[in-house]
């Protein structure tokens, strides 16, 4: 069954230092990279948030969070520890202003980019559990293909303590595989 590796929003802005810092984001760095050297996936694919100076969702525009992940910023890239090179396809997504974006399926053609290559499973991870990763993982059953999210490899904001495991028993509820 062919197998591809969703490495969601493993950014700058979303590691220690960054606008948006998840808790020890950058702590996935080797379970990830191990991962995408492991040669079980036939694609890997990263989802950056890809935000316009204006997205709604910063609190500057009346959203809940501080200005993150800009288009063409440093806080924007890829975290340089992820094994770039392992990494097949970039995919951006959060680039409408009016929607939140935090799937990777979310007004992308990561849908048709699976299909395409012949993906029936993904395996999930990176940042962060609670919001990026749960949707995209929700939206990839929704999309019908088998998901794994690797717990060893996820990290959450945690606005409300206990959101992150709240996030996972809602994936394992909805069919997901949480290793």
């Amino acid at each position: 069954m062919p197998e591809a590796l969703l490495v969601i929003d493993f950014q700058n802005d979303f590691c220690p230092g960054g606008a948006l810092a998840v808790p020890h984001g950058d702590e996935i760095a080797d379970r990830v990279n191990e991962l995408i050297s492991s040669g079980r996936f036939d694609l890997v694919v990263a989802t950056r948030d890809w935000h316009p100076a204006d997205h709604g969702s910063f609190s500057e525009r009346g959203g809940p969070w501080p200005v993150h992940c800009v288009q063409d910023t440093p806080g924007a890239e890829l975290h340089p520890e992820l094994d770039r090179d392992g990494v097949d396809v970039v995919v951006d997504k959060g680039q409408n202003p009016q929607t939140e974006g935090y799937s990777g399926f979310d007004e992308t053609e990561l849908a048709s980019l699976l299909r395409e290559r012949g993906i029936d499973s993904v395996t999930v991870v990176g940042l962060a559990t609670d919001y990026c990763v749960k949707n995209t993982a929700l939206d990839a059953l929704r999309e019908g293909f088998d998901v794994t999210v690797d717990s060893s490899a996820v990290r959450g904001v945690n606005v409300q303590a206990g959101d992150s495991e709240r996030a996972l028993d809602e994936l394992r509820a909805a069919g997901a595989r949480v290793s």
